[in-house]
C-alpha cells in the first residue's frame, strides 16, 4: 500500500499514575501542538476528556501540512515521567505514564470499507460536565463490525461533519492495524531491528530531576527536557531520521 498522507491523527492517552498521568498526557500535548506551530502546521481537537486540575486522561487530535506523517511516526508508544508532582507534598519522585498513538490520515480511495460493515449510532453531543451543547443528535458512533474497532465523534454540529469526521479516523485506524499485521509476518530478526510499533513499548523517559530526556530506542538521550516539551522536537526528530539512513 502507497501511503498520501497529508497529515495525521494523534491520539493521547494518560496511563498509570492517576492525577500526575493525565496531567503529563496535556504536556505531551502542549509539546506537539507547540512542535506544530513552530513547523507551520495546522491542528484541531477532536475529542478530549480533561480533568478539574487541567490534565487529559485521552484527547485525539489533528495535525495538518506537509511531511507531518514522516516527521512524527516515531512517537508512538508509551511515555513516561519521573518527577515529583505538584500535588506530591513529601518531596517524592513518581513514575507516570501516557500512550501515544500516530494515525495517518488515508483517503477513500487506500482502505476500502464495506457500508455493510459498518453499524452507525446517533447520539447527542456533551460538553464538560455532562450538560447537552446540542439539543439534536448529532454525535456519530461508528462500530465496524469485523474488527470491533469503535470510533466516536461528537466536534461538529451536524451529523454529516461528524460522520466524516468519524470515517477519517476509522480509516486511519484500519491501516494502521493493515500495518501491524503486515508487521508481524516479518522475521524476528528484522523486528528486532525495527521495533515492533506497538503502543505499549516503552518509548521514551523524561526525568525532571536530571532535565534528561532518553529515548530508549535509540539508546540516545537529551540534557535540555524543558526547551523539548516546550516543542523543539528538532534534535529528536532528526536523530531518528539519521538512525534510519
Amino acid at each position: 500500500m502507497t501511503l498520501k498522507s497529508k497529515g495525521i491523527i494523534m491520539e493521547i492517552r494518560a496511563g498509570a499514575g492517576g492525577d500526575e498521568a493525565a496531567i503529563f498526557a496535556a504536556d505531551l500535548f502542549r509539546m506537539y501542538t507547540k512542535y506544530a506551530q513552530s513547523q507551520g502546521w495546522s491542528f484541531s481537537v477532536i475529542d478530549s476528556n480533561r480533568t478539574p486540575i487541567g490534565g487529559l486522561k485521552e484527547i485525539s487530535f489533528e495535525i495538518n501540512g506537509p511531511n507531518v506523517y514522516e516527521q512524527l511516526n516515531n512517537e508512538s508508544g508509551v511515555h513516561r515521567v519521573q518527577r515529583v508532582p505538584k500535588t506530591e507534598k513529601n518531596g517524592r519522585v513518581h513514575t507516570s505514564t501516557a500512550s501515544v498513538a500516530v494515525l495517518p490520515k488515508v483517503e477513500a480511495t487506500e482502505v476500502k470499507i464495506n457500508p455493510q460493515d459498518l453499524k452507525i449510532d446517533m447520539a447527542r453531543s456533551s460538553g464538560p460536565g455532562g450538560q447537552n451543547v446540542n439539543k439534536r443528535s448529532t454525535a456519530i458512533r461508528v462500530t465496524h463490525l469485523p474488527t470491533n474497532i469503535v470510533v466516536f465523534s461528537q466536534t461538529e454540529r451536524s451529523q454529516p461533519q461528524n460522520k466524516e469526521i468519524a470515517m477519517e479516523i476509522l480509516r486511519a485506524k484500519l491501516y494502521e492495524k493493515q500495518q501491524r499485521e503486515q508487521l508481524s509476518q516479518i522475521s524476528q530478526e528484522r523486528r528486532a531491528q525495527i521495533g515492533t510499533a506497538d503502543r505499549s513499548e516503552k518509548i521514551r523517559t523524561y526525568n525532571f530531576s536530571q532535565n534528561r530526556i532518553t529515548d530508549h530506542r535509540l539508546g540516545k538521550s537529551w540534557h535540555n527536557l524543558d526547551t523539548i516539551l516546550d516543542g523543539k522536537l528538532d534534535a529528536v526528530i532528526k536523530a531518528f531520521k539519521k538512525s534510519s539512513s
